[in-house]
């Protein structure tokens, strides 16, 4: 039987899977729908109507993964050995991208759903996508960092 700290463990690293994968979709499929490919024109129309923020992401990353984001700090500290180490760098890599989600990301897209397709929104808009790269680099790293913990804990129980 599992105990807290490796269930907790074990819904970071699906939530951190689901928000690395979501994040690609939403890179691929969505934005391409408020951007378009030559970067010439931004519809902040298209933008509203999908509202992810609020239908998809608050539910799986603003409140979820923040929270497990600081409980595996918290838990990550109190390990031991290469669970610690491993466990710790996802935690960390999670925490810089929710640094980023709330300090840069989530304005900066509430700003652009309200703008007008001009020259300098379209700017904004690029500059988002580009920095949106470091994100999906930042959670890939965290995930696989967590599956890396996710090992230790079964070499731990002697699987």
């Amino acid at each position: 039987m599992m105990n807290l700290k490796e269930t907790l463990l074990w819904l970071f690293v699906l939530n951190l899977g689901v928000s690395f994968g979501a994040g690609l979709y939403e890179h691929r499929v969505s934005f391409p729908r408020w951007l378009d490919v030559t970067g010439a024109h931004w519809s902040a129309e298209a933008a509203r109507q999908d509202d992810v923020g609020r239908r998809f992401w608050g539910f799986v990353s603003t409140g979820p993964l923040t929270l497990l984001t600081l409980a595996s700090l918290y838990f990550a500290t109190r390990a031991t050995g290469p669970l610690r180490t491993w466990w710790l760098a996802a935690a960390l890599m999670a925490l810089v991208d929710r640094l980023l989600t709330f300090s840069y990301f989530i304005p900066t897209m509430i700003r652009l759903m309200q703008s007008p397709d001009v020259p300098a929104t379209v700017e904004t808009a690029t500059r988002w996508v580009r920095m949106n790269h470091f994100r999906h680099g930042l959670v890939m790293g965290a995930w696989l960092a967590g599956l890396q913990a996710l090992s230790w804990v079964r070499v731990k129980a002697g699987a």
